[in-house]
């Protein structure tokens, strides 16, 4: 905001600097033998009545106080010639040569100062106002984002801690280790994924941590079968955007699962990614992407939507005996404060 205002400074001083040089040199090319010290006066005129309706206009601009804005807007016109017809370097020695150039300057010179710093001030208003309204956005968009984000930890943490609640009841070896994936798990989540985008390597390593947390429930072999295709290096993506696709996945599936199961597969093309997964519908399952009063789907969609606003397609298939969700994001490769811009318009 201070920017854009050194902005309009830098303007004013620019716009009052040429008007200076070019009222100088037509006077000076016109012959006048005080060109000087008349484009002196001249200015300093028209300096007063702008800047005086300016800040005016600053103070009663918008409210509802029209007749002390007239009031002191007619002190202003009435007062605008004044410094020009007192230091005229031409003697003003009689009543009638004083009216006659004060009245040239308040029907030529005052009108037309006035409409100026009228224009100059609606124009910065808008300006600003724009600019603010465009920062509120943003902020109430951030502010969302975060909040969104903030509901992951709880939701992860209490199904996590449900499944080492049923490990540790039965008394099963593998509950130590299954607090140590969760730990992990955790740090992920606590330390790294404050960042607005995260190298998509990461977040493929933190969905197969929390595979792996899920797979000590399972003594086969392993339930899930993860294929990524292309380079996941050169892809960034918003972090814990993918697990409650996942975590979906594991629920709605069947007690028990198969070697392969559920089936994820990550392609990664030129400035886009896809992500798939499928698992098999469990019996009874009435709705199969979230339960009553579940938070991770609509998360996941309130997340595309300030994240990748027009860049992102959701595509469901349900076959009933098997469910899939194909999430396509385009804009991948380019870092998420580009894209951040884009929540202001959307």
């Amino acid at each position: 905001m201070q920017r854009v205002k050194n902005i309009f400074r830098l303007v004013h001083l620019s716009s009052w600097v040429l008007f200076t040089f070019l009222v100088g040199l037509q006077l000076h090319t016109d012959g006048q033998s005080y060109w000087l010290p008349l484009t002196i006066w001249f200015l300093v005129t028209c300096l007063y009545v702008f800047y005086s309706h300016f800040y005016l206009l600053t103070r009663y601009l918008g409210k509802n106080k029209k007749r002390a804005y007239f009031l002191r807007l007619a002190g202003i016109v009435l007062t605008g010639p004044l410094p020009f017809v007192f230091f005229h370097p031409k003697k003003l020695n009689t009543w009638d040569l004083f009216f006659e150039y004060y009245a040239m300057v308040l029907i030529s010179i005052v009108p037309i100062f006035l409409f100026l710093s009228w224009l100059a001030r609606v124009t910065e208003n808008l300006v600003l106002n724009t600019i603010k309204k465009e920062q509120l956005e943003k902020q109430a968009a951030e502010a969302e984002l975060h909040y969104l984000k903030s509901q992951i930890n709880p939701h992860f943490l209490f199904n996590t801690l449900n499944n080492i609640h049923t490990l540790v009841y039965k008394q099963a070896p593998t509950a130590p280790e299954a607090v140590l994936r969760l730990a992990s798990l955790m740090r992920y989540m606590i330390y790294e994924s404050n960042a607005p985008t995260v190298p998509l390597t990461r977040e493929m390593n933190y969905l197969q941590d929390y595979m792996g947390l899920q797979q000590l429930r399972y003594r086969m072999s392993p339930v899930v079968e993860l294929e990524i295709n292309g380079d996941p290096t050169s892809c960034q993506i918003a972090p814990l955007l993918f697990i409650h696709l996942l975590e979906n996945a594991y629920k709605h599936s069947p007690a028990r699962l198969g070697p392969g199961d559920i089936k994820v597969k990550v392609e990664i093309k030129t400035d886009s990614l896809t992500f798939h997964i499928q698992n098999p519908i469990g019996k009874h399952q009435n709705k199969v992407i979230e339960e009553p009063g579940g938070i991770g789907w609509p998360n996941v969609q309130k997340r595309l939507h300030l994240l990748y606003p027009g860049r992102h397609r959701i595509e469901i298939e349900n076959s009933g005996e098997t469910f899939g969700v194909r999430l396509e994001i385009n804009g991948t490769h380019a870092p998420i404060h580009e894209r951040e811009t884009h929540l202001l318009h959307h």
